[in-house]
C-alpha cells in the first residue's frame, strides 16, 4: 500500500485529489488506488507544503503580532467585534454545514510600511459545499478569492487548504504550484452560527486575514 501511495503521489497531488472527488475513479477494479486516493484526500498532513506547515503552527504569534496594531489603527472597531478576534475563541463543532454564507473579511496588522494595521471589507458571498466526503470553502466575489477544502481537525477546528483566486480568473490553481498563491488556515466556531476563518501570516498586506463566516438569509 505504501508502494502504491508513493506512486500515486509522483502523479501529483491535484490529480489524486480529483480521482478521490470523481464518481468515475470508483471502478471495481480501482480499489486499492482509490483507497490511495483516499486518504490523501483526507489528510490534509500529507498535501501540506512545508512553508504552510510553518505558517500554520506559528498562529498564535501571528495573532500577538496582528493584534496591538489592529488595536492601534482602529481600537474601536476590534472591540465591537468581540469573541471574533478572541485568539483562544474555539467552540465544539467547528466544521461549518454545508450552505450559503455571508462573509466579512478583516485584515490585520501590517506586513508592509503601505499596509494599514486595521482593514475591513463589504459583505461577500460565499459558499461551503459537501460531495465524495470532501467538504469545500470558495469565495464567490471580490477581487481576491479563497478556495479550497476543509478538513476535520479535532472537535474545536478544521484546516483550510487552497489557493487564492484573483480578480477574473475563473478557476483556481492547484495548491503547491505558486507559493505565494497557496493559503493554509483553520475555522473554528466563535458563536451560535458564527465561523471564522483564520489566515495567519498571508502573502500580502497583512499579518493575520479573518473570514466571519454566517449563514446568508
Amino acid at each position: 500500500m505504501q508502494e502504491r501511495i508513493a506512486r500515486g503521489m509522483k502523479w501529483g497531488r491535484a490529480a489524486l485529489l480529483a480521482c478521490a472527488a470523481l464518481s468515475a475513479c470508483s471502478h471495481k477494479g480501482d480499489r486499492p488506488k482509490d483507497a490511495a486516493a483516499a486518504a490523501l484526500a483526507a489528510n490534509w498532513h500529507a498535501q501540506v507544503t512545508d512553508s504552510d506547515r510553518d505558517r500554520l503552527r506559528r498562529w498564535r504569534d501571528a495573532w500577538l503580532a496582528a493584534l496591538p496594531q489592529a488595536k492601534t489603527a482602529d481600537a474601536g472597531a476590534v472591540a465591537r467585534e468581540g469573541e471574533l478576534f478572541d485568539p483562544d475563541r474555539a467552540l465544539a463543532d467547528a466544521m461549518p454545514p454545508a450552505g450559503a454564507y455571508r462573509c466579512r473579511i478583516f485584515k490585520l496588522g501590517a506586513s508592509t510600511p503601505a499596509s494599514k494595521g486595521f482593514t475591513s471589507y463589504p459583505d461577500r458571498n460565499c459558499r461551503i459545499d459537501s460531495g465524495a466526503g470532501v467538504m469545500t470553502f470558495r469565495a464567490l466575489d471580490g477581487p481576491q478569492r479563497p478556495v479550497g477544502r476543509l478538513y476535520k481537525d479535532g472537535a474545536s477546528r478544521a484546516v483550510f487548504l487552497g489557493t487564492l483566486v484573483l480578480t477574473d480568473e475563473t478557476r483556481p490553481l492547484d495548491y503547491s504550484l505558486d507559493t505565494t498563491r497557496d493559503m493554509i488556515g483553520y475555522v473554528e466556531r466563535v458563536g451560535p452560527q458564527r465561523w471564522r476563518l483564520v489566515f495567519p501570516w498571508p502573502h500580502f498586506e497583512s499579518l493575520v486575514d479573518v473570514v466571519e463566516l454566517t449563514p446568508a438569509s
